[in-house]
């Protein structure tokens, strides 16, 4: 009867593949989720377009090209130079700091509809404050090595 119990509360561990459980689950979890969506929101938006309730939200409308061509190239930019100049300061985190600080000045620029002195104030100290309050928290605080 004691060996039953032993072998019942003993616990083997497969080091070479118990890094992966945690992950499964999380994946498992996010397919069931995106099934749930499909089925309670896509498919019934979908219905209703085929019916002539809705129509799609992407054909038809206006697109402001400068701004999306504009984001695209700043977020690519910005992967870059992240890397770039985080070469030429190696694991200190300036690479971060530094390109987040351009890049959400400059995301912040090309939203903003009214340019005037206190909006561009604004922008330029959310560009310097943000991401050096990111950077202090990330690279300080918890010593995670940045870009």
């Amino acid at each position: 009867m004691e060996s039953g119990l032993s072998t019942l509360l003993s616990v083997s561990i497969d080091f070479e593949t118990s890094h992966l459980f945690f992950p499964r689950i999380i994946h498992w979890l996010l397919a069931c989720l995106f099934l749930l969506v499909l089925v309670f929101r896509v498919i019934p938006f979908l219905a209703a377009v085929r019916r002539g309730e809705h129509s799609l939200p992407i054909i038809g409308e206006s697109m402001d090209v400068l701004r999306f061509f504009g984001t695209l190239a700043l977020i690519a930019a910005y992967f870059y130079l992240m890397a770039a100049i985080g070469n030429l300061f190696p694991y200190t985190g300036y690479g971060f700091l530094f390109v987040s600080m351009a890049f959400v000045l400059l995301m912040s620029l090309l939203y903003m509809h009214e340019r005037t002195r206190k909006n561009l104030g604004i922008a330029v100290v959310n560009a310097i404050v943000a991401p050096s309050l990111a950077w202090f928290v990330l690279a300080k605080l918890f010593n995670i090595t940045l870009p």
